[in-house]
């Protein structure tokens, strides 16, 4: 805490937060959950009843203080409720994610203590009985949707779990509640999704309610009774940032949450991006005024926008291009400070901002948040001209989440916005551009890492300061531009050591019919680059087709290429097309800021990246490792003659 007593938020656990906003806002909407087709609603007195009621069972199945509280499955009303339960009942809750395996699911039950499992469906319930032998503390399983196939002698459905509540008094729940203190730990927080051992991070009851009260006072959320935000929560709660926002700081601001239905999480195939198969849908139908996005999501929404507009008539698309062009110079004027707006703004709004928004179903939205990696400029201009600023954020667990952010009144193009209030920023050496390493101060820095005190001490120093691995700069503003990290540092045979980022973003502008690239040339004489095009994705799997996007072919048509498929481009079958991206790779190069940085060969691959195969994580992040293992022949073939030569 600062030396200013009057910039002191007062410390609290996660219990008192809960119950102030549920004492405040009592009768509104807290949580939507849809069975069937109708919604089933809970108000904020309900939701906190519930969640006294799930600790109280906690508490009869025999939690102990300190031990873990497992959750695996899909976002739900059960969800939340077996998350704060825990946390009451004085336990600590874990989110697991849905797509882990058996074997990851058992080193994260051992490391917490694990007393109890909540699992959504028979599915997840599998891999507990898998690994049941090995768990020492396990004493029941607690399975919330779908009938239990199967009798088990500690098996719960949810409603048989909730009634064992009645066995516990209020006062022993109260006595429980009483004696949490807003140092210790409450939550668990694995990183999840990336290859190598799980690792827990500990998070206190403050982390978790100071960076909520921190985040609120940054961003322009409502509050009844001056209105009250909707939320859409389908980003996996088990990583920190979307329960940051999903739960915490929808939680303060009493927002009304709604989550998918049952049938949304059925899905046997691969793993596949969040809102895969049933976003869109269920965005039009609730309405929400906050939207959180990650990378993937931008893109599905950029594609279907882009289809629906190359359809639509010639003069259609001429009223589109004027708009458009319009609110990309307003909101560019904007941000320089400039407030008016021109006299036909109104008008471009009627004809394609409302329409556009409507189509995605975000027509009531206040605020737009990107919640994985940093958004390419072509997307954050795409969507800027559509009069929707999507606000960047940045945070790793090891900071609750969040560090620092945009919104209305701090928002730049392609920064993460401005630190939260009380939280310091430096950055140490910085080369000659002023990019250095990032590092982190607050109260939102977690407690470390479980039973590691090694890798502890590495990453906080003794004066508190959270060093991130990150590589960013500040500007005079103090606004935080995020430029890669020092992991994907490639280190070529010379010695030069390149950042991968700035490159890969630049081919993605410079080349439009790119949908991702990677650079590659660890320990080797050059660089070279994997492209993947843009293609059509099915919207039920969330894998590629083989058919390129409608913006992808119109670019096509412009170079005077009839290609259409992917098949049409690869092994260089087309030259128009060839040409183009060459070219777009010469003009990369003629910015790069040394001759080690350039990219010298390049491949298009014949299979876009997705969260099935693996190449990227559930939050779109890149898995460079995984990407250079399925690839390895491609990445051999660019430097066969010259390691012989």
């Amino acid at each position: 805490m600062g030396k200013n007593s009057e910039e002191n938020e007062h410390p609290v656990t996660v219990p008192d937060m809960i119950m102030s906003a549920a004492t405040k806002y009592s009768h509104y909407l807290a949580i939507g959950s849809k069975y069937k087709k109708s919604w089933q609603l809970l108000t904020y007195i309900e939701f906190y009843e519930a969640c006294r009621r799930a600790a109280k069972a906690f508490l009869k199945v025999g939690l102990e203080r300190f031990h873990g509280v497992g959750i695996m499955g899909f976002n739900s009303t059960e969800w939340v409720i077996a998350n704060i339960g825990a946390i009451m009942a004085g336990g600590i809750s874990v989110g697991i994610l849905y797509s882990n395996s058996p074997k990851a699911c058992q080193v994260i039950a051992e490391a917490s203590e694990m007393d109890i499992f909540v699992v959504d469906n028979d599915r997840q319930l599998q891999k507990v009985n898998q690994i049941q032998g090995y768990l020492k503390h396990l004493k029941a399983i607690i399975q919330y949707r779908e009938d239990i196939q199967e009798v088990q002698p500690n098996l719960y459905s949810w409603k048989g779990f909730l009634d064992l509540a009645d066995g516990i008094s209020d006062e022993k729940l109260d006595q429980v509640i009483d004696s949490q203190k807003p140092n210790q730990c409450c939550a668990l927080v694995y990183n999840q999704g990336t290859t190598g051992t799980p690792k827990a991070m500990m998070l206190s009851h403050d982390n978790i309610t100071w960076t909520t009260a921190a985040t609120v006072q940054s961003m322009g959320f409502k509050c009844p009774p001056n209105g009250q935000e909707v939320l859409v929560s389908y980003l996996p709660l088990c990583f920190a940032r979307a329960q940051m926002l999903d739960v915490w700081v929808a939680l303060s601001v009493a927002a009304t949450v709604y989550f998918p239905s049952p049938e949304a999480g059925i899905w046997n195939g691969p793993p596949r991006a969040p809102g895969t198969g049933f976003l869109t849908e269920m965005l039009r139908e609730v309405q929400p005024t906050t939207f959180c996005g990650i990378p993937w999501v931008w893109d599905r929404m950029l594609d279907s926008l882009k289809t629906k507009q190359l359809d639509a008539t010639a003069f259609r698309r001429k009223i589109d291009q004027w708009a458009m062009s319009l609110g990309l110079s307003t909101n560019r004027r904007r941000l320089l400070g400039q407030f008016h707006q021109p006299l036909c703004f109104g008008l471009a709004k009627r004809l394609t901002f409302d329409p556009a928004r409507k189509f995605l179903g975000l027509n009531h939205c206040q605020q737009f948040i990107n919640l994985g990696m940093g958004l390419p400029r072509a997307t954050v201009d795409f969507f800027l001209s559509l009069d929707i600023p999507i606000f960047e954020l940045y945070g790793l667990t090891e900071c609750s989440g969040l560090h620092s952010l945009s919104s209305h009144q701090a928002f730049r193009l392609l920064s993460s916005g401005k630190a939260l209030p009380s939280s310091h920023t430096k950055i140490e050496k910085e080369n000659q551009e002023g990019i250095g390493n990032l590092c982190l101060w607050g109260r939102h820095i977690f407690m470390g890492y479980l039973n590691d005190k090694d890798s502890t001490q590495k990453k906080v120093d003794s004066h508190g300061w959270l060093h991130t691995d990150d590589l960013g700069f500040l500007d005079v503003d103090k606004f935080l531009y995020v430029m890669g990290n020092k992991k994907d540092m490639i280190t070529l045979s010379s010695g030069e050591v390149v950042n991968p980022n700035p490159i890969e973003e630049r081919v993605k502008t410079r080349i439009p019919i790119v949908r991702n690239a990677m650079v590659v040339g660890e320990n080797a004489p050059y660089l070279c680059a994997l492209l993947t095009l843009k293609c059509q994705i099915n919207p039920e799997t969330g894998e590629a087709r083989s058919i390129l996007t409608s913006e992808a072919v119109a670019c096509c048509r412009k170079l005077r290429s009839q290609s259409t498929w992917l098949t049409d481009i690869l092994y260089n079958r087309d030259p128009l097309v060839t040409e183009f991206i060459s070219q777009g790779i010469q003009d990369v190069n003629a910015e790069a800021p040394s001759e080690g940085a350039k990219i010298i060969k390049w491949v298009i691959l014949d299979n876009d990246f997705s969260v099935g195969g693996g190449e990227l994580g559930p939050m779109s992040k890149l898995n460079r490792t995984t990407v250079a293992k399925i690839y390895q022949e491609d990445i051999e073939k660019f430097y066969e003659r010259s390691m012989s030569s």
